[in-house]
């Protein structure tokens, strides 16, 4: 079985080739064209990635980031959320990877079978990197007006994290 798992790739590559061949598709020359149109996306991708992780450190070396913490902290306390999550749920929706160091440090201080462990893995597994993903998804396709989608999603954070509180305080 576990040979299996390791090779589930490779098995699924060779089914894709060996199905592509049997209907007459030109299966290398199809990989070269998708190849190119994917650095195409890149580069169309490039300035508006590089302006969101610019953006998202400046406001954690500012010490913005902090100073909304503080503001903030009365205001979670009423849902039930840990103060120490905090920091967490602010940085997720600007970055996966600067949610990940927050992340481990909560993990690493509280360990993960703590209330707080439990909360922040729970809130790392159901919410998004909102304003990465609106910021490069839809400037890679050129929408400059995103209407409804920030205010959806951000309600979508706000529900996960609530409900993240619900079934920690539910389950464990």
């Amino acid at each position: 079985m576990e040979y299996i798992v390791k090779a589930i790739i490779p098995i699924i590559i060779f089914v894709i080739i060996t199905y592509g061949v049997s209907k007459g598709v030109k299966v290398y020359e199809c990989f070269i064209e998708g190849a190119k149109e994917g650095i195409g996306i890149c580069i169309k991708i490039f300035p508006y990635l590089l302006a969101m992780i610019i953006a998202v450190g400046v406001f954690r070396e500012s010490g913005a980031l902090n100073y909304f913490i503080s503001l903030i902290k009365p205001v979670v306390k009423v849902i039930g959320l840990p103060p120490e999550v905090v920091p967490l749920v602010l940085i997720k929706p600007l970055s996966g990877s600067g949610a990940l160091g927050v992340f481990a440090e909560t993990l690493k201080e509280f360990g993960p079978d703590s209330y707080i462990g439990r909360i922040s893995s729970i809130i790392m597994g159901s919410t998004e990197t909102i304003f990465y993903t609106i910021t490069v998804y839809f400037g890679a396709v050129g929408i400059k007006k995103i209407r409804h989608t920030l205010w959806a999603a951000v309600m979508a954070d706000i529900a996960s994290v609530i409900a993240a509180v619900t079934i920690t305080r539910i389950m464990f």
